[in-house]
């Protein structure tokens, strides 16, 4: 076998058109679907029995496990699907990929999709000239199927040809005598070769040929295909490397799927063969052990015929060998039959007993790859990264769920600077408490850069006008946040300088500035509770922000008046006046800074809903 540079430059390029297609496709679909994307993943995915129906059509349908849990992968990082759910679908690709194995069983080939897609790019370039943009988008998405598919055929050209040169695993003969022992080898190649050839299909043609050389007997055969179950998992971790850590579960979770499965049929593998052996005897396609005895036997009594037969030549050898070529055909449906039948027992028995662990592989997963536990005064960003798994559309809802975290994080230092307001100035609590609210307020300063960042590059991606528009709100909406955690910092700064000029306050000023921030707690708590769902924005949470605002001015407005009042009448001091009076401006302008939000929310979410 001669694999020159060129035919790894041709791999790169093969899959440089895979990861195109893969890019075009997401963002297509994701355009022509919008945020009706996550409502049809839902609907998939209601439960764990609907999740697995699910990753067995996809499956079938592309005929790629691979390819369907690095979907489903990408979808968990955009937070579209949850651990539990990913796992569900990822159980049912595992099913779905017996069904390549059972069109070559049956048909004798593989449906090849990739002989499709020119005529489905002839098909889509009309669609791209569409004044409609949801029509352009579809041709988008069509598009990329094509592309995503002539990159698989590519990559399968252009991977060294282990299929057509078995004579690379003739070694293996003689570790086929060590009992148990060969059984792990044979498995442990299984998932080596289809980590390199990323096919199990392509794994299966090669089992069958080592079979039908009399290499390898049946059992050995059924330890290789068990192999590439777990070989196929490498495709969707690496996927996952780049993306958040939800992703990295998941394509865990695939691993550990298949691993689990592996590791209790080798504790009854021999039998468990034999019932695979005992199905296909029973449905009438002969016992799939034959063939190695057959082959075996004609190899040591007539080692003539046995070199005619597998010498590749003409179709002019004697009557004899003719015969024999025609027993082992037969023969070679019955491993054929056999193969596919074991990988279909394997899996439809695995899932029946695995699905009703899912929760128990969430936590698993949930242990071996633990968040990075950090405290609620560490800056992390839970829902954002930068994987190349993440596409603009899918982004903007990964973002929006980033932005309630950031308001909730926020709205942690309210407690706080009330708290300052009522600690003795320059004690160590004090001081304990304004450092605290100040590295809030630092952090506030980073989570406000990193989404508008984030959302910049979702901006330079393909996106539909809507979802450009609700960048623009987003970006708004991230910087009245970062607004309102410099208030609560300012309130703190307010106090350093009370402390400094030895002012005091009074309990009736101290009342006073707790109304305060108590309207104000109610304003932040609403908004934070519609930030928590803005694909359905609730009427009544919008009129409560604004009654919650006129309260607050309302309250501002009877306080500057009376204390005009309490000044004059010797309440307290004149100094202490105006530092009581900069802390309820600073609260009023917190208000202003969240109805902001309330009012951005209602003009572009709540508007966009209402025009679907």
């Amino acid at each position: 076998m001669n694999y020159s540079i060129l035919d790894f430059l041709g791999l790169l390029g093969a899959v440089g058109l895979f990861l195109y297609g893969m890019k075009v496709m997401s963002e297509g679909l994701q355009k022509a679907a919008g945020d009706r994307l996550r409502n049809i993943l839902s609907a998939m995915t209601r439960n764990r029995f609907t999740g697995t129906v699910t990753g067995f059509f996809i499956t079938a349908l592309i005929q790629s496990s691979s390819a369907s849990t690095v979907m489903v992968v990408s979808f968990v990082n955009a937070g579209l699907m949850t651990l539990a759910q990913s796992m569900a679908v990822i159980m049912g690709a595992n099913v779905g990929t017996t069904f390549t194995a059972w069109v070559i069983a049956l048909f004798g080939f593989k449906v090849d999709i990739s002989a499709f897609a020119l005529p489905l790019i002839g098909l889509a370039i009309p669609l791209l000239f569409s004044s409609k943009g949801r029509t352009k988008s579809i041709g988008e998405f069509t598009i990329g199927f094509a592309f995503l598919f002539m990159g698989l055929d590519m990559i399968s050209k252009y991977v060294p040809d282990l299929q057509s040169n078995p004579e690379m695993f003739a070694f293996l003969q003689r570790y086929a005598s060590m009992g148990f022992g060969s059984v792990l080898i044979f498995c442990l190649v299984g998932v080596l070769v289809t980590m390199i050839i990323q096919s199990s299909a392509a794994m299966f043609a090669i089992t069958l040929i080592m079979c039908s050389k009399g290499w390898i007997t049946f059992d050995l055969a059924c330890a290789l295909v068990l192999g590439s179950n777990i070989g196929t998992t490498v495709t969707p971790l690496l996927a996952s490397m780049s993306g958040n850590v939800a992703a990295k579960r998941t394509a865990m979770g695939h691993l550990l799927f298949n691993l689990f499965g592996t590791l209790w049929v080798l504790a009854v593998f021999f039998p468990f063969v034999n019932l695979n052996s005992w199905i296909t005897e029973e449905i009438g396609q002969g016992d799939p052990t034959a063939l190695y005895r057959y082959v075996s036997d004609l190899q040591v009594q007539h080692p003539d015929i046995y070199n005619q037969l597998y010498a590749n030549s003409l179709p002019t050898d004697p009557d004899v060998v003719l015969h024999h070529r025609s027993v082992v055909s037969q023969m070679q449906v019955s491993v054929s039959f056999g193969l596919s039948m074991f990988h279909t027992v394997f899996n439809l028995i695995n899932l029946s007993i695995m699905i009703w662990l899912t929760n128990v592989y969430v936590k698993i997963v949930e242990f071996l790859i633990p968040a990075k536990h950090q405290g609620d005064d560490e800056f992390q960003l839970k829902f954002i990264s930068g994987g190349i798994l993440s596409a603009s559309e899918l982004n903007i809802s990964q973002a929006e769920k980033e932005m309630h975290v950031f308001a909730e994080r926020v709205c942690r230092m309210l407690p706080m600077a009330k708290e300052l307001v009522h600690t003795k100035g320059g004690s160590d609590d004090f001081n304990r408490i304004y450092s605290r609210l100040e590295k809030y307020e630092e952090i506030s300063d980073r989570m406000e850069l990193e989404i508008a960042n984030y959302l910049n590059r979702c901006a330079e991606g393909r996106l539909s006008n809507e979802s450009k528009r609700r960048i623009s709100a987003m970006l708004s909406i991230d910087s009245e946040i970062e607004s309102i955690a410099d208030t609560m910092l300012g309130i703190g700064k307010i106090l350093l300088r009370k402390q400094q000029s030895n002012v005091h306050f009074n309990d009736e000023i101290y009342a006073n500035i707790d109304v305060m921030f108590g309207y104000l707690d109610k304003a932040m708590s609403g908004m934070v509770k519609i930030l928590s769902n803005l694909e359905n924005v609730d009427e009544h949470d919008i009129i409560t922000a604004y009654n919650h605002e006129r309260e607050i001015n309302n309250l501002r407005n009877q306080l500057r008046t009376a204390n005009v009042a309490s000044i004059n009448d010797r309440h307290y001091e004149y100094q202490s006046g105006i530092y009581y009076m900069d802390i309820v401006s600073t609260l009023e302008k917190s208000g202003d800074y969240i109805i902001n939000v309330v009012d951005t929310i209602r003009d572009e979410f709540r508007s966009a809903k209402a025009n679907k």
